[in-house]
């Protein structure tokens, strides 16, 4: 579990490495792992029919997929990827908010006061921070809200779809959001397949083992050690991220005490929501 959350920790690192911009990083992401599950689909004899009634929500999901992806890209690429991916540390706190609402449970102020802490936590890190830095944080603010948006209706979704054929059609979405979108800026033309080998060899680590592979792999992990486990883990991520971005990156160089110190505040927050949520599920009933 920990070796594909390691993986992705090392997407972060990746917008740094690929010399290309975002959405061309992102457009070959969501192009080549629906290929990539294609193979899997069809080597493994796994069916791709889904029923039609729920196509307009993978519809919305995934292209909350791509925008999440783009911005976190973004934010990436005008900043660091240590900041970058600590915003996205904050979908957690997102998904306290937003779970209330799609899956029609109680708001929780305790939650709701963790998520102040996290905001300050952002505001103690920024406090510094350049015009671009600043709109990087924005950008990866944003990334975290799509993130929590999709993940909270993919839950409410993979309770009628299975979760193999959700994430495919999701992704062949935000492949066709990307290209249109790409189309509209008028980059969509051969010059799209102008890069080094270098750069092609780190989108195929991107689009099969940062994304499909690591998504197959991690569904039997949650099977066999459950959802809080994974859940809790995953919140390690940031932390493989930056310590990748201190020594592939020497980002330590560009990140100064506040940001650690923000950096500490907004990490044991997400864990400590997790460890409480675990503390009430096992008080609740048995029904």
């Amino acid at each position: 579990m920990h070796v594909i959350i390691f993986i992705w920790g090392f997407t972060g690192i990746l917008g740094k490495l690929i010399h290309l911009d975002a959405i061309v990083i992102v457009w070959y992401r969501v192009l080549i792992a629906p290929l990539f599950l294609t193979i899997f689909f069809v080597f493994t004899k796994r069916s791709f029919k889904i029923d039609f009634k729920h196509l307009w929500k993978i519809v919305i999901v995934g292209i909350f997929v791509a925008l999440h992806w783009l911005t976190f890209y973004y934010s990436i690429q005008l900043s660091t990827a240590s900041l970058g991916v600590l915003c996205l540390s904050t979908t957690t706190l997102h998904v306290t908010w937003l779970e209330p609402i799609v899956m029609k449970r109680k708001f929780s102020w305790l939650e709701f006061a963790m998520g102040a802490i996290v905001i300050f936590g952002i505001y103690f890190i920024s406090g510094d921070f350049t015009a671009t830095e600043r709109t990087a944080m924005y950008y990866g603010l944003f990334s975290a809200l799509c993130a929590a948006v999709f993940s909270v209706f993919n839950a409410k979704i993979s309770e009628d779809v299975p979760s193999t054929q959700m994430t495919f059609y999701e992704l062949i979405v935000g492949f066709l959001f990307v290209s249109i979108f790409l189309g509209y800026q008028g980059k969509l033309n051969p010059e799209l397949l102008e890069m080094t080998a270098s750069d092609l060899a780190w989108l195929l680590f991107l689009g099969i083992i940062c994304t499909s592979f690591a998504f197959l792999i991690m569904i039997e992990i949650v099977k066999r050690l459950g959802a809080f486990t994974a859940s809790l883990s995953i919140n390690l991520e940031p932390v493989y991220t930056i310590l990748l971005a201190i020594v592939i990156l020497n980002e330590h160089k560009l990140l100064n005490l506040n940001f650690y110190i923000g950096s500490v505040i907004i990490i044991l927050v997400v864990v400590l929501n997790g460890i409480i949520k675990h503390y009430q599920k096992k008080r609740l009933p048995i029904t």
